[in-house]
């Protein structure tokens, strides 16, 4: 039997409707496939890069350059949106600076330079940061898995990425479009969006000859968090870590990856639905559609806020998986109890290799007929032999005892009236 029909069984058996849980199943199976065995453990980690921008000096926000400073502090300390969401649900987050324009670095230092340069003037990075930006991004996914994180979540700070994100985009979709380019935090400000896209417009136009890849996008017109972004998304698929990605500026980020290194795009996954215009594109850009994002919730705050709320729902459905009751179990039961008249235990799971462990060969050595009539009752009652084994351990252990331990002293109780026939064959087995 394949992985992947082991996996089938393992989703279709669950006690529902088939694909009733719609993308949370489809996302579930992702996850699998990517690690490619069945983990039980689901160790998730938040990394988000911070980096200011160049092009902020071209009038493109209506903030202050020092918010991406604050911000990140904030988020170090715990009191951003994001890290309020990773506090709340117990995931681990770590704060990147790979650019912010300060004297002292926020979280962990890694800065390239203290921003990009103005693309208006000059290309954002050299070569040469951009290499730099990506062995970040690959450096914080390896040190994550070292600390045995197995699933990564990714979001950014920096004021001005919504502006390197719609160039990069504009700049590697199929056909060029200013279209691609939002509001980003200033919602209703049509005369700063058209300035926008007029620099993005002028930008492009100048560094056609020299974009041919995405990786010349990310140097020409992106950001440090971009390309640290995608750096990280790359090393994802070199180390078989799934992941989500939040909102527009990770979904560029995201493309660019696929564009450089297409196996990436077995490894991400999609969160949320942001409201700026160039997000279906992006999407569509790395194979995705908007309606296999599960959260629509309006929000373009960035930060990694969608990608948290994302691993919250995973993270529930993963559970659902290991604990949920089968489809198999149920018919058993139900089945029991029309011969029967009774409720069938729900029977435990119990793992084979543990079992073994737990039992002493010496002292579990059963004469074969011994076998054959103990197999008989348990078909008498309903169950086969591994059930009637998971049950004996079952009751073993909830009356306080490990299974085949030393020998209690008897002790006299009364007989009590058995309430249905099946265990009093047991008892008498």
């Amino acid at each position: 039997m394949t992985f992947q029909e082991k996996l089938n069984i393992l989703i279709d058996d669950m006690a529902k409707p088939p694909d009733s849980l719609g993308l949370l199943e489809k996302q579930a199976r992702q996850v699998f496939t990517a690690w490619g065995c069945f983990d039980k453990k689901f160790n998730p980690k938040h990394i988000i890069f911070g980096a200011d921008n160049g092009i902020v000096r071209a009038g493109v926000v209506s903030q202050i350059a020092d918010i991406t400073y604050m911000q990140c502090r904030h988020m170090e300390e715990g009191t951003s949106a994001v890290t309020c969401f990773c506090q709340v649900n117990a995931v681990p987050w770590e704060v990147v600076d790979v650019g912010i324009d300060s004297a002292d670095a926020v979280g962990i230092d890694r800065k390239i330079a203290r921003g990009t340069k103005n693309f208006m003037i000059e290309p954002a990075m050299t070569e040469t940061e951009l290499k730099k930006a990506f062995s970040i991004g690959q450096e914080r996914v390896m040190a994550a898995k070292a600390a045995g994180y197995n699933f990564l979540s990714f979001g950014e700070m920096g004021i001005g990425n919504t502006t390197t994100s719609a160039a990069v985009l504009t700049a590697i979709a199929p056909r060029h479009s200013t279209f691609l380019t939002g509001y980003g935090s200033a919602k209703g400000n049509f005369k700063l969006l058209l300035h926008k896209r007029r620099i993005i417009r002028d930008a492009l136009h100048r560094y056609a000859p020299y974009i041919h890849s995405a990786a010349d996008a990310l140097r020409y017109v992106g950001g440090f968090d971009l390309a640290a972004l995608c750096g990280a998304m790359m090393a994802c698929a070199e180390a078989h870590i799934p992941f989500y990605i939040d909102g527009f500026i990770t979904a560029v980020a995201l493309a660019c990856a696929i564009q450089l290194q297409p196996p990436v795009q077995s490894y991400a996954l999609p969160s949320h639905l942001s409201r700026e215009p160039g997000m279906c594109a992006a999407l569509h850009l790395c194979g995705i559609d908007e309606y296999d994002v599960p959260i629509h919730a309006d929000m373009c705050l960035g930060e990694g806020t969608g990608a948290v709320l994302g691993v919250v729902l995973l993270r529930s459905m993963l559970y659902a998986v290991w604990h949920m009751s089968t489809l198999s179990g149920i018919t058993r039961e139900a089945e029991h109890h029309q011969k029967y008249g009774t409720v069938q235990d729900t029977p435990i799971v119990v793992n084979q290799s543990e079992m073994n462990g737990l039992i002493n060969p010496e002292r579990t050595t059963m004469d074969e007929t011994l076998r054959k009539q103990a197999v008989t009752i348990f078909e008498n009652m309903g169950l086969t032999e591994e059930e009637a084994v998971t049950l004996f351990y079952k009751r073993t252990i909830a009356a306080g005892r490990m299974p085949f331990g030393p020998a209690e002293p008897k002790k006299e109780h009364p007989k009590k009236k058995r309430m249905n026939e099946r265990m009093a064959e047991w008892d008498a087995f």
